[in-house]
């Protein structure tokens, strides 16, 4: 009997249908170890060896598969075909070692599809456990540990409210700040556009200014309207012929097939879907054999997948939408042992699978590798300029002409951001020609700053810059949400106070490793290290002789030192300079006191010097504005903004009110502090029983409330606007089933999909105590840690049989008081 480990039961089951009998395919469930979070984990003086843990929820499984191991003629490690699959592997063979349960035989096979040409093909070309990706994946997590666990503790003693730093999200998160302070300090210009209509043959066009009295019009040449006006005036009075035509065809090439990084961006672009989420849903798409590996830096397709491809294009258009040979792409990927094919999929004569977000996906990965093979599009750029009679001004006309459509008729490249359309239709126009005048428009502008991220491009800024790898990018921009450094409107990020603190912390004392050209060159040295061309250990030894020292230096340093050195290092962002051109640290209360960052036991705050004296205070995150503070701050009528242990509330009289999380602390004034301490609010009597209806906001958010029975609410406005209506047909849902009580919803958080044993189906769902997962029948608590919308199948699977497998919990019979 040979024993197979992959990592997730559903990839289980597919691999021992198509191997057969004589094999026993099991699931590691992902990582079976890891470094304990606690010192000494990793130990620098002894060549950075790592005191690896059984993760406590892997230690069932592990059991079984020692036990089958025990009785295997041979163990095949076939997990994923990369860095982290390696690891995997390497760990479950060493917990086979030290459990004296290590067959003789040991192969490692990887398979870039689960199908059955790819598993059985596979299995006939097994090799060694890749030593270098091995070396390479315990360099970066030595790497992430001693990161992790030297500046954590820095930042909890000498920066109030900050939780943690990490290696690479820190570098993300600069990024993310970086681009939030170009948005403060651009200056907004104003510009002007003066643009005409003409027709000619039916067919409408437009024309911009170019060209005025001679001197080029650029985009900010008129910025005012007087100067608008003044040249709208000269454009309405000319009669405009066309003084040349130019027409140019241009080809235009498809993209590549996906890889890791590309997907997440297209799929953010398109479907609005984050990083996790879209790898999330690739997994499932992978295991079900849909897909090829998710996780890659390769663009070029096998042969025989682009054999396919070329027979669907001609099944689905004509023969001129195939190119006479087939299209090859080159990876810009540095360490060509993790270049694997690219994203698509498995069977190109299957255009839609699955339902939901699953087939949204994977049509996209579907059309996408399948346009990669198509016939360029051929196009006709034409500008046409046209002069007035007087020659003093000069208008011009753009547009293209799609002469063949070739791949574009299937896929089109989404952009991050909007630009100007270029596809305008033209008639056809020659030297000479005096199309018809319609109309002249001046149009206010003002210039932009730049975009905030989106996740899509703050990834494809991270792989441009060559910092981090693929695979690891979900995590990245997870982590960042998860800390709560990071908040996410309307697609883009934004930094919180917290983010931009430890930001100005680690580029204060922590410059070099934050920067991007240091982190990108650790980047091509952990290249290096899964390539065999350099040592893991050596990469770790250099690394740590200068960051060991640099991080006891600022521990030493007291936390007032550390609060002085990043006052001055944000005075420019914390103390903008005045319009009147007086000293902006003067206090705006007391009028003689200095302003300064201060350190409090909820965060950082900016006060008066002449504290207690004057107690203004004004929010780290509020340059020049509001006052808000550790201190309590006046709302009026006897109400007080107060800070506490779990946040900012309201007093009055000894009343208390906490202040709802999604009302912004700057927004409650005098009015809506009345009206959080009036809370509850009765809504009125129910018609049928002519008991109160009362809204209010309690442990687990808005609510509504009617003799005993509850009904959720989705935001705090609710409870001020929800009328007598809309109150009973919210309580009259909550009771049939349509919703919950305080604390719960009927509506999945996520559905992972079947459990490979029982069958059913699997949810997320959030209840009274929390986010879990359920088959129905048994319901598992995720852990606080997990976050409830990227939790993977294989780890609820394993919650659910570990908690089935417990049987139900049973309390303690009291016992009797004795007398």
């Amino acid at each position: 009997m040979k024993l197979v480990v992959v990592e997730s039961p559903a990839k289980a089951k597919t691999i021992e249908k198509y191997l057969g009998g004589g094999h026993r395919v099991l699931a590691s469930y992902g990582h079976v170890r890891d470094l304990p979070p606690k010192d000494g984990s990793v130990d620098p003086e002894h060549g950075f060896d790592m005191q690896w843990q059984v993760s406590p929820d892997r230690s069932k499984q592990l059991k079984i598969i020692t036990d089958e191991a025990k009785k295997a003629d041979a163990l095949i490690l076939a997990t994923d075909p990369d860095r982290e699959g390696e690891a995997i592997s390497w760990h479950v063979q060493e917990v086979l070692r030290q459990k004296k349960a290590l067959p003789a035989s040991v192969q490692r096979v990887t398979f870039n599809a689960i199908t059955n040409s790819a598993v059985t093909e596979a299995m006939r070309n097994p090799r060694e456990l890749d030593e270098d990706l091995i070396d390479a994946y315990r360099a970066r997590r030595a790497l992430d540990y001693l990161v992790g666990f030297t500046l954590s503790p820095i930042l909890w003693r000498k920066l109030p409210g900050a939780k943690s730093a990490g290696r690479v999200q820190s570098v993300a998160l600069r990024l993310i700040v970086d681009r939030e302070r170009e948005i403060e300090v651009f200056k907004t210009q104003e510009y002007w556009q003066i643009s005409a209509t003409f027709e000619a043959d039916g067919q409408p066009f437009t024309g911009r200014l170019v060209q005025l009295d001679g001197k080029k019009i650029d985009r900010l040449s008129i910025g005012s309207k007087a100067e608008a006006d003044a040249a709208k005036a000269t454009v309405e009075a000319g009669r405009f012929t066309v003084s040349s035509v130019e027409t140019k065809p241009f080809g235009k090439n498809p993209p590549p097939p996906f890889t890791t990084s590309t997907l997440q961006q297209e799929a953010a672009r398109k479907l609005g879907f984050a990083a996790s989420h879209t790898m999330r849903v690739a997994q499932s798409l992978y295991e079900d054999g849909l897909i090829t590996y998710m996780r890659t830096d390769g663009v070029d397709m096998a042969e025989e997948a682009i054999s396919a491809a070329r027979k669907a294009i001609a099944n689905r258009y004509d023969s001129g939408f195939v190119p006479d040979k087939p299209r090859r792409y080159t990876s810009k990927a540095k360490n060509a042992q993790e270049a694997h094919e690219a994203i698509r999929p498995t069977d190109f004569s299957r255009s839609h699978a699955a339902s939901g977000d699953h087939a949204r996906l994977y049509e996209l990965i579907y059309n996408r590798a399948l346009a990669s093979q198509m016939a360029s599009a051929r196009l006709e750029r034409t500008t046409v300029e046209l002069t007035d009679g007087a020659g003093r001004a000069v208008l011009r006309a753009t547009g293209q002409v799609v002469l063949f459509p070739g791949f574009m008729a299937l896929y089109d490249e989404g952009r991050d951001d909007p630009q100007d359309e270029e596809g305008a239709r033209m008639p056809a126009l020659r030297e000479g020609d005096a199309p018809a005048k319609t109309g002249v428009e001046a149009t206010q502008h003002f210039t932009q700053p730049p975009p905030r991220y989106s996740e899509a491009s703050l990834v494809k800024r991270l792989e441009e810059l060559g910092i981090g790898r693929p695979s690891t990018y979900a995590s990245i921009l997870q982590t960042l949400k998860d800390r709560e450094y990071v908040r996410v409107e309307k697609a883009r990020f934004i930094p919180e106070e917290s983010g931009r603190l430890v930001t100005a912390f680690l580029e204060r004392f922590f410059e070099r490793y934050v920067s991007y050209d240091y982190t990108a060159e650790l980047e091509e040295e952990l290249d290096d290290v899964s390539g065999g061309r350099l040592n893991w250990q050596k990469l770790l030894e250099e690394f740590w002789q200068d960051f060991r020292p640099k991080a006891g230096e600022v521990m030493e340093q007291k936390p007032s030192e550390v609060t002085a050195a990043l006052d001055e290092f944000l005075a420019p962002w914390l103390y903008p300079q005045r319009e009147d051109g007086s000293d902006p640290r003067v206090c705006p209360a007391c009028g003689n006191g200095r302003l300064s960052l201060r350190g409090g036991k909820f965060g950082a705050f900016v006060a008066c010097s002449n504290y207690p004296e004057c107690r203004y205070t004004q929010k780290f995150g509020q340059p020049g504005g509001d006052q808000a503070s550790e201190g309590p701050q006046d709302l009026g009528n006897g109400i007080e903004l107060k800070s506490g242990r779990f946040g900012p509330y309201l007093e009055r009289e000894g009343k208390r009110a906490s202040i709802p999380k999604d009302v912004p602390v700057a927004d409650v004034d005098a009015e809506m502090a009345e009206k959080l301490l009036s809370l509850p609010r009765e809504i009125g009597p129910h018609p049928e029983t002519g008991n109160p209806i009362t809204a209010s906001i309690g442990r687990y958010g808005p609510y509504l409330a009617h003799d005993g029975k509850y009904a959720r609410l989705n935001s705090t406005a609710e409870v001020f606007e929800t009328g007598m209506n809309a109150a009973v047909a919210k309580l009259a849902d909550a009771a049939s089933g349509g919703g919950r009580q305080r604390g719960a919803s009927r509506e999945p958080i996520a559905v992972l999909g079947a459990h490979p044993t029982s069958g059913k189906e699997i949810k997320v769902m959030s209840g009274r105590y929390g986010p879990y997962v359920t088959d129905g029948t048994t319901h598992a608590t995720l852990p606080k840690t997990a976050d409830p919308k990227s939790v993977l199948l294989e780890q609820a699977v394993e919650l659910i049989d570990a908690k089935a497998a417990k049987g139900p919990s049973k309390k303690p019979a009291r016992r009797k008081k004795a007398k």
